[in-house]
């Protein structure tokens, strides 16, 4: 029989150990959704691939956890995390006030300028004046639609907005938008670097608004969930040691890492 000296003792030191072994090997649902190159997307194997996914497999390492992702359309994100179907946001999602409201995020990981794409010839840029009558593409749920429904929208200008970012750079191509407005490596690397967006360049140059736009991309998760703590100390790891910087360059030949 165990004397209670003993027990008091043995019992703590074991919920501690048994309390490190689920920390190490905790699984991390990651929710993402998976149209969004270079930084999310899926190959014809069903591999998910990208800029986030190597980025979510780094701190995954650095944390010991068993990691996982759960696809979903963007506008699903918050409203999934909330539902607890995933744990984690790991899908390009800048930090915004209004999301605040509703979610925590991490420390921001790196940061990507907004701008706008247009046909060389169309002459446009990103004002008011210049897009009255026009009809401008935007990704739902995004903070690019945040964006141009405040600023543009109530002045004349029509915005569209699309579950996949692949299907506004079809329309572009297409006629049947006249400027879409995204991350500036997205559209980079998913149109205007293919044969499809030959006629196409940026229009004017960084949008910037701190209220809509957001401070960064980070990890989204539920408020007061304990892993955030978690999340921030591997992403200050990965930061300090170099290896987001060298993922960054890897993806985007630059550092987009925020600092």
């Amino acid at each position: 029989m165990i004397s209670k000296r003993v027990r008091n003792a043995v019992f703590p030191l074991l919920a501690c150990l048994a309390g490190t072994a689920m920390a190490q090997g905790a699984p991390l649902r990651m929710g993402l959704e998976p149209f969004y190159p270079p930084f999310e997307s899926k190959q014809a194997d069903g591999q998910l691939v990208g800029f986030d996914i190597d980025v979510g497999k780094a701190i995954c390492e650095r944390m010991a956890a068993k990691c996982s992702w759960v696809e979903t359309s963007f506008e699903g994100l918050i409203p999934g995390l909330k539902a607890k179907k995933f744990d984690a946001i790991n899908s390009a999602m800048n930090i915004t006030a209004k999301r605040r409201e509703s979610i925590d995020f991490t420390a921001p990981i790196y940061i990507v300028p907004i701008q706008m794409v247009a046909r060389r010839d169309s002459k446009l840029t990103p004002t008011v004046a210049s897009l009255k009558g026009k009809t401008v593409g935007v990704l739902q749920g995004a903070t690019q639609e945040d964006f141009v429904r405040k600023h543009w929208e109530k002045h004349g200008v029509k915005v569209v907005a699309y579950r996949d970012q692949a299907q506004i750079f079809l329309d572009l191509a297409a006629g049947r938008l006249d400027a879409g407005v995204q991350e500036a490596q997205t559209a980079m690397e998913g149109f205007l670097s293919k044969p499809q967006g030959k006629d196409f360049d940026f229009a004017g140059g960084v949008i910037s608004d701190f209220a809509t736009l957001g401070e960064g991309t980070g990890m989204g998760v539920r408020k007061g969930d304990p892993r955030k703590a978690e999340l921030d100390k591997a992403i200050a790891s990965l930061k300090q040691d170099g290896t987001l910087s060298k993922l960054s360059h890897k993806y985007f030949h630059r550092d987009i890492i925020a600092k």
